[in-house]
């Protein structure tokens, strides 16, 4: 399956972004449960800042089933962040980050 990033900037306080944070962990192992492999951040320089964010990286069958799966994240669904999502063309890794669409690796 491709690897697809979203990309993520909070657009709510802190009180009402960390109150939705429960459910969006929840539906990460959800993900996790499903084969999607999410690995999921925030940008740690950034904490505490207006517009604080972070970045999900996940497997998913097409662009129409990753962007399914992003419009179920909490966080987007009730509207505490701005998104973007993009397909990510891996072209070298750790080989357990590999999926059947990376690019061989240059020689």
């Amino acid at each position: 399956m491709p690897w697809f990033v979203k990309l993520e900037e909070g657009v709510v306080d802190k009180a009402r972004f960390d109150a939705v944070v429960p459910q969006h962990l929840a539906w990460l192992a959800e993900l996790e449960r499903a084969g999607h492999r999410p690995s999921s951040g925030y940008w740690a320089d950034r904490v505490g800042t207006d517009g604080a964010g972070g970045m999900l990286l996940f497997e998913a069958a097409d662009w129409a089933a990753a962007e399914a799966l992003v419009r179920g994240d909490p966080l987007i669904a009730q509207q505490c962040v701005r998104w973007t999502l993009h397909t990510w063309q891996l072209v070298f890794a750790d080989p357990t980050l590999k999926s059947e669409t990376a690019a061989p690796a240059p020689r």
